[in-house]
């Protein structure tokens, strides 16, 4: 019976997960890469990008989030400027 109940649980996390991806799948690709760029910058992380890219176009960064339908990748590089947020939206 408790293997039973460890299996649902795990079936039941996968799920949720699997739902959280579509949901973020689907939002536009700008306001997702804000979202990253807001909790990379909360981290203290610095010299990163986040490129918009066509799905299957990742190249050698890391994908970070799939966005507008899951068409494009939002692609963490390293060693680039120090925020992906432009000026503009930068705070100061």
């Amino acid at each position: 019976m408790q293997k039973l109940a460890g299996v649902i649980a795990v079936l039941a996390m996968s799920v949720c997960a699997a739902g959280q991806a579509a949901q973020t799948a689907k939002k536009p690709c700008e306001d997702l890469k804000a979202e990253v760029a807001k909790k990379l910058d909360d981290k203290g992380v610095k010299g990163y990008t986040l490129d918009v890219v066509d799905k299957g176009k990742e190249g050698d960064g890391k994908v970070v989030g799939s966005c507008d339908g899951g068409t494009k990748s939002i692609v963490y590089s390293r060693g680039g400027s120090s925020s992906a947020l432009p000026e503009a939206k930068k705070p100061r």
